[in-house]
């Protein structure tokens, strides 16, 4: 009778009694940055005033309600110029938009964010985003979140995964308090920070940006950020159809802004001045556009909530998909600090009010609210969350279905279109390569005993190092890495003594290669006999 492998120690997940304390850690960051990420939105709403208003108010207050005329123009020139000097003197890792920063904390560095960065970071966005950038809050408080997660880590002695959870358990609270979207901010973690799924991680992520939630409702109100009118309980063939070329629009305008900013970018870089003074440059484009089309200034969540309940005009899309654009391609690439999210959403919002002229006839918001989700889904590679951000942000279900269509076709496209998201395009820049696939390694499928050669089993001359027959390949190659060794002996549980095989690295890289050959030989498994043909001998 053939003896049966022992799996009994071998479990789906490697959930340990260590998630307790880490999700408790997790569910005080929360807390705290929903408090962060209130004192971000009341310090840009001070700075809008100043620098709009010449007020002493924390008032929500409109930028595009200034009436300074030309002198408009150089508000912005002189919040860029406070921000270049406080990047230029306090800390260069204010730039940017935040994620990309996270995400560089948490590949080179351990999961370790300077304390400065999280108090430099949401004054230099409230100061560029006070005085009239065109971006959102949402970049700043994430990594503001994960700045505060990373502190509160580094007071305890833990790993550097642990760490890297709680700076994403940060950022996602962040997210969460913001937008009051808990859901699409566990989901934006996974799919952009934590690069694993496992319970270690996402439930004290979870934890966190459920204590957000709660604690938004109180300090911010329970939402949706943007109501609209009542969407069909179902969307018919016609209106599905129309997402398809919904999803392929935004995708394509994803992938177009993502070229602009970077392009951008590059036209910084040759110029003759110091990085510092980029920002300025940025500023005089922003405040030209301002000049223009005031509502291109700031978060602009009025002009987003204006778009969904359909209080458009032509003047306001086109200023939105042309100045908009423009302002905050050039801003973002000068390296002034600000989000990405809210231009998205208005620039989204916009196209899907163009193809409202066109497409099926859907309810007001129908098509900004699809476009909305596809853009966010093609610029930043996170279609799952982008799905559930724009219902959460919306407050309705049934556009889930329209959403889902929408949101993978502009993913589809932009991952055909472009190597680089407009997140990791940035990290790939400074030398550092991210991959977002995630997938089983197969060398965790694999067991010892399926590559193990018995005929060397003479061959090894020490058993201080040795696998089992029945232990997945994955963590015996973490105990060859351990020992510096290439080959080990493989002895059975019943007689450790006694070596009945040898595993090699190369017989690693066989396993492999089996794997290889799964992705890509094709083969026809089923055959079907065709009426008519005739049989060869």
């Amino acid at each position: 009778m053939t003896k049966k492998p022992r799996n009994e120690e071998l479990g789906d997940f490697t959930a340990t009694l260590r998630m307790a304390p880490i999700a408790a850690l997790a569910a005080g960051i929360g807390l705290l940055a929903a408090v962060v990420a209130w004192v971000l939105l009341r310090l840009i709403a001070f700075f809008t005033n100043v620098f709009y208003f010449q007020r002493f108010s924390a008032a929500n207050a409109n930028p595009a309600a200034n009436t300074l005329g030309y002198w408009s123009i150089l508000v912005p020139v002189v919040g860029a110029v406070i921000i270049g000097l406080m990047a230029r003197f306090g800390s260069e890792r204010i730039r940017g938009h935040g994620i990309p920063e996270a995400i560089e904390s948490i590949l080179m560095n351990g999961s370790r964010v300077e304390p400065r960065v999280a108090i430099l970071k949401p004054i230099s966005s409230a100061i560029s985003i006070g005085s009239g950038g065109p971006f959102g809050a949402e970049g700043p408080i994430i990594m503001t979140g994960g700045a505060f997660g990373s502190m509160i880590a580094q007071l305890f002695r833990l790993t550097s995964a642990e760490r890297k959870t709680l700076l994403a358990a940060g950022a996602a609270a962040g997210m969460s308090a913001t937008f009051a979207a808990p859901v699409s901010a566990v989901l934006l973690a996974v799919e952009l920070l934590l690069f694993e799924w496992k319970p270690r991680s996402l439930i004290p992520v979870a934890v966190s940006s459920a204590a957000a939630g709660m604690a938004r409702h109180w300090m911010l109100g329970a939402g949706p950020i943007f109501p609209v009118s009542q969407q069909p309980e179902f969307a018919g063939p016609l209106a599905l159809l129309g997402c398809l070329l919904a999803g392929f629009l935004a995708g394509l305008a994803a992938s177009l802004l993502t070229m602009a900013v970077y392009a951008a970018e590059d036209a910084f870089e040759h110029l003759p001045i110091h990085w510092m003074w980029w920002p300025a440059i940025g500023g005089v484009v922003v405040g030209l556009g301002g000049l223009i089309f005031p509502q291109a200034l700031g978060v602009g969540y009025s002009t987003i909530g204006d778009i969904l309940a359909g209080r458009t005009t032509i003047v306001l899309i086109a200023g939105v998909l042309i100045v908009k654009s423009i302002i905050w391609s050039v801003s973002l690439g000068s390296g002034t600090s600000g989000g990405v999210l809210a231009p998205l959403l208005m620039i989204g919002g916009a196209l899907g009010s163009i193809e409202a002229l066109v497409f099926p006839a859907e309810p007001i918001g129908f098509w900004a609210i699809v476009s909305m989700g596809a853009m966010i889904a093609g610029a930043m590679r996170a279609p799952m969350a982008a799905v559930i951000f724009a219902v959460e942000l919306t407050h309705r279900m049934n556009m889930l279905l329209p959403l889902l269509v929408t949101c993978a076709i502009s993913y589809s496209v932009s991952v055909l279109l472009m190597k680089r998201s407009i997140l990791t395009e940035k990290i790939a820049r400074r030398g550092l390569h991210l991959s977002q696939e995630y997938a089983v390694d197969p060398l965790e499928l694999l067991f010892v005993r399926e590559v193990m050669r018995e005929e060397d089993a003479a061959l090894v001359p020490t058993l201080d190092v040795t696998a089992f027959p029945d232990e997945p390949l994955r963590a015996v190659v973490y105990r060859m890495a351990e020992a510096g060794r290439a080959t080990i002996a493989v002895v059975p549980r019943d007689n450790p003594g006694t070596a009945i095989g040898a595993l090699t690295l190369q017989a690693m890289l066989q396993a492999r290669t089996r794997h290889m050959e799964e992705e890509r030989d094709k083969e026809r498994v089923l055959r079907f006999p065709l009426p008519f043909a005739r049989n060869e001998a």
